[in-house]
């Protein structure tokens, strides 16, 4: 919390950007806490990250002002001291919803009133939690004595990013009203449906039931946005989105946006690609006597890890190179995934590189028509960013940032920072290719299967009210993202990661002239979980062969066949045809597109398609 900065609980530092970011509610075991936004973080608890690729893109989205990546603040040892200053590392945190409910009798106020008091547990921070001070029982008959006390469990929220407590007052009085009675919250019955949960004021009598607080019913009888941004302290004035009343808990009350790109080398030096890393450490630099200053200063901090291996005369050459156009200059590369293609299609591919090891291998027996190149990386870095969030809707992957689900910031003023987190681990890259997927995307079946696709892709963003002539990343896309979620769900069971460890990153671009047809299935764990060697074992001619094969045959038939692969996307106005969980959906932390754009028959035959698949 802030102010007296009393310790409530602990979450893993990458939670802060997949699940309880800035603006997200964190639900403890007795409290719910709000995360305050980034200009309330201590930055010098924040270690920088250096991905200037990644930065890159962030500026792009949020502006030249963002200076830096940085991680978020973490206690470096388990056993701390909880009166010693590293116990109060961590992000600032206020308690939200306001609101609180007696567990004994059903008082329903504010935390501030002065009728609840927080009781501090600085041994056990989870255990922190407010009371409900001298409660004498729902008949005011028993003798007094502190009861726990809980967050209401109903908030309003609006899909311009806004979020509030639910009105109280103002829903069980049926609009405005001069009466400020005591509230109280019960249970009519055993069952904890939303018409058995009643709110009634002491005052005046009037109760209502909490059923009226959802669906049609509820756009009448509650009030217009506030426009609340509870984490910047912050109201927006005129927001026309309509409130709706959300659960405390509910996974649509925050969705994360985020950016991510593979640490990989652009050039085949490495210093000249660490100082393009390191670039706003050095572009202000003047003379070599500077330099080696900086590279001092960077050894001692531990930041753009190996540059103290070079000489400051050596790194001051590069820099006047960089300068003066002669090396590539800083990176400004508008796509993340083009310089990787790149990267990971190269005749020479980079063999050691601090966070990039990589070997290659050949194609597996009796694929060699269909896969060009296999590259196994034995290290690799992924750094990912978040650069706002949504509520209400997810984040829709339209091209117009116009007609994406508008998007929260992080702080109320413009950012100088974000955060990031960074995950070590190996991968396998699959190259396919070009003349046969360029073959198969010209049969007639697979022209058929891409209307069907493409047919549903226009319903469902009809139904969104977006644009239905964007988006569609093609069937090349739907063919390679298929194969790839078959292949994460055969190596889950071989290689000693769980499913939701490997991620995958597609490469189906065919703008411009180097059309790219490829997967990338990697590790994305952000321990050591990442780096145990069995993906990359797995990649060898051989294993890569026999995962295929069983990848491609239990494809074939689903459990849940043939409505499986009889389902139409146009029909249903979906993003996927011949899949389900059955066969081919991945755990949504691994897929980049959130189980859309899937289909088995482009990839083997199924008992519906026997003529579209890209393997026989």
């Amino acid at each position: 919390m802030t102010g007296d900065k009393t310790p409530v609980g602990q979450v893993r530092p990458s939670q802060l950007l997949w699940t309880y970011g800035p603006g997200a509610l964190v639900d403890l075991p007795s409290l719910s806490v709000v995360t305050l936004g980034i200009d309330k973080w201590e930055l010098s608890r924040c270690p920088p990250l250096e991905e200037a690729r990644l930065l890159a893109a962030v500026r792009r989205e949020l502006g030249p002002q963002v200076q830096s990546l940085r991680m978020p603040p973490f206690q470096r040892s388990e056993n701390v001291d909880p009166f010693s200053a590293e116990a109060f590392i961590g992000v600032p945190v206020r308690p939200f919803p306001r609101w609180l409910r007696c567990v004994k009798c059903g008082l329903l106020s504010a935390y501030d009133t002065g009728l609840f008091e927080c009781k501090e547990h600085r041994f056990r921070p989870e255990r922190t939690r407010f009371v409900h001070k001298d409660c004498k029982g729902s008949k005011n008959d028993q003798p007094a004595r502190d009861v726990d006390a809980v967050p209401a469990r109903f908030l309003l929220a609006c899909r311009n990013g806004h979020l509030d407590d639910f009105p109280w007052h103002y829903f069980v009085h049926n609009g405005p009203s001069g009466c400020k009675g005591t509230l109280r919250f019960y249970e009519s019955d055993a069952s904890l449906q939303t018409e058995n949960l009643w709110v009634k004021c002491d005052e005046c009598g009037a109760a209502r039931s909490m059923a009226q607080a959802f669906g049609k019913v509820g756009r009448e009888n509650l009030p217009g946005c506030r426009g609340r941004h509870p984490h910047v302290d912050h109201f927006d004035t005129g927001c026309t989105e309509e409130a709706r009343a959300v659960l405390l808990g509910a996974t649509n009350s925050w969705f994360p946006i985020t950016l991510s790109a593979l640490a990989i080398p652009l050039t085949s030096d490495p210093i000249v690609q660490l100082v393009q890393d390191g670039w706003d450490y050095f572009s202000d630099l003047e003379s070599e006597e500077q330099a080696a200053v900086t590279v001092k200063t960077l050894k001692k901090t531990g930041a753009l890890s190996g540059i103290d291996k070079h000489s400051p005369k050596a790194i001051w050459q590069v820099i006047q190179q960089i300068k003066a156009g002669n090396a590539g200059g800083g990176v400004t590369e508008a796509d993340i995934k083009g310089p990787e293609w790149t990267v990971l299609t190269h005749p020479n591919p980079p063999t050691d590189w601090p966070h990039f090891l990589s070997k290659t291998a050949a194609a597996p027996k009796d694929f060699e028509k269909k896969i060009a190149s296999v590259l196994l990386l034995e290290r690799l870095r992924e750094v990912n960013a978040l650069i706002g969030f949504t509520r209400v809707e997810a984040p829709e992957e339209a091209t117009d940032v116009n007609k994406r689900p508008p998007r929260a910031a992080l702080s109320r003023s413009a950012p100088e920072w974000v955060p990031a987190t960074e995950v070590h681990g190996e991968g396998i890259f699959i190259r396919f290719d070009e003349a046969a997927v360029k073959a198969w995307e010209t049969e007639p079946a697979v022209v058929s299967r891409l209307a069907k696709i493409e047919a549903g892709h226009r319903g469902w963003r009809n139904a969104r009210k977006l644009d239905p002539a964007e988006g569609f990343p093609g069937i090349r896309y739907a063919m390679l993202h298929t194969l790839s979620h078959l292949l994460i769900r055969e190596l889950a069971l071989e290689c000693g990661y769980n499913a939701a460890s490997i991620r995958e990153r597609i490469y189906a671009d065919t703008e411009g002239g180097s059309p790219q047809a490829g997967i990338l299935m990697y590790t994305a764990a952000a321990d050591s979980d990442g780096t145990l060697g069995g993906l990359v074992e797995l990649g060898k001619p051989d294993n890569l062969g026999r995962l295929l094969k069983q990848a491609l045959g239990r494809a074939g038939i689903c459990s849940s066949d043939p409505l499986c692969s009889e389902h139409n996307p146009e029909a249903d106005r979906s993003l996927h045809a011949a899949a389900c969980h059955a066969c081919s959906f991945v755990s949504e932390t691994s897929c980049e597109k959130g189980n859309r754009y899937i289909d088995r028959a482009l990839v083997v035959p199924t008992l519906e398609v026997a003529d579209a698949a890209f393997f026989d």
